[in-house]
């Protein structure tokens, strides 16, 4: 005779597990989460704590559900694709939900130097379609606001903006 599974439990709350399980990983299939996350949306849907706790225990086990892989991703996704500043991404992962400690651990590797390299980076990139004139302080502002958007302080901000204008000028002459 061969060996079966045991059926599956049909008591309320190995029900209950089963769905708020079943509703975590159809929100991990489009995008990864955070602890956090999960819990809120599994509260929202009026699972209980325990049930909460116990699902996301387990998740978190088989390594579905790691805050410290998602800020890792996070911050290399969002620094690549959008160039935001440490303080822009440590402000977006604490809205996620993720620990301070967790920020402050994936953000170390970013230094003051790469952060005004990505500043320049996106500046001359945005230059390179702007129409310059004697006048530029209408460009100025913009790329300002610009990064000052993606959460770079006024001063990187304005140093940069003023580099990168000068140096645009320069180039255009020769």
């Amino acid at each position: 005779m061969t060996a079966s599974c045991p059926p599956p439990s049909t008591s309320e709350s190995g029900r209950r597990d089963e769905q708020a399980r079943a509703l975590c990983l159809r929100l991990l299939t489009a995008r990864a989460r955070t602890r956090a996350e999960l819990a809120a949306q599994l509260t929202k849907r009026g699972y209980p704590d325990d049930v909460s706790n116990r699902v996301l225990d387990r998740l978190a086990t088989v390594g579905l559900v790691d805050d410290t892989d998602f800020a890792e991703q996070w911050v290399r996704s969002r620094r690549a694709n959008t160039g935001k500043s440490r303080r822009a991404l440590a402000a977006e992962l604490h809205t996620k939900g993720v620990d301070n400690e967790v920020i402050t651990a994936v953000l170390a590797d970013i230094d003051a130097g790469a952060e005004r390299d990505r500043a320049e980076q996106l500046v001359r990139t945005k230059l390179r379609r702007e129409v310059l004139s004697e006048d530029d302080t209408k460009v100025g502002r913009r790329l300002i606001g610009m990064l000052a958007r993606r959460g770079y302080s006024q001063a990187v901000a304005c140093e940069v903006v003023f580099a990168e204008l000068a140096a645009e000028r320069q180039r255009r002459r020769v």
